[in-house]
């Protein structure tokens, strides 16, 4: 694990008491099977029940995407550490922001993949433009916030 310095954070101080979301999408290591992601769903549900968050992660092709929110502070600090977790490389932060109530209220960490709904599909219907990144932003958080209701 890194040390990083204030400079190096995601989050801002002035922000700490805020509701918050973050929006990543990341590659898994190739060899992460079933029981990796059973490990990491136990550890997220642990660890965003101690910390007041909520969120949604999504496993496809070897892609992760996960939404959180809660308090602003907690949010980026958990980032912090997971950008450092050796299960998954090159984190990209798709989207961030304030709001005012939690999409996944009672979710400490949906968890959905082509079995429930597939994103790529999702996006493949739509003609998957990722050279349009706030369209592409757009309905990837579509496609998450769908999943609620499941």
């Amino acid at each position: 694990m890194q040390d990083h310095s204030p400079a190096d954070r995601l989050w801002s101080p002035a922000t700490d008491n805020k509701l918050g979301y973050c929006l990543y999408r990341s590659m898994a290591q190739p060899d992460l099977d079933s029981a990796g992601i059973d490990k990491i769903l136990e550890k997220a549900r642990h660890r965003n029940r101690t910390r007041g968050l909520t969120g949604c992660l999504h496993y496809e092709n070897g892609m992760f995407f996960q939404w959180l929110e809660g308090p602003w502070q907690q949010v980026f600090q958990l980032l912090d550490i997971l950008r450092d977790d050796d299960r998954h490389l090159n984190m990209t932060i798709l989207d961030q922001g304030t709001l005012t109530e939690r999409l996944f209220e009672g979710w400490e960490m949906h968890f959905s993949d082509p079995k429930a709904a597939s994103l790529f599909d999702w996006l493949a219907d739509w003609g998957n433009r990722t050279d349009d990144h706030q369209a592409y932003v757009s309905r990837v958080n579509a496609f998450l916030h769908s999943l609620k209701a499941g």
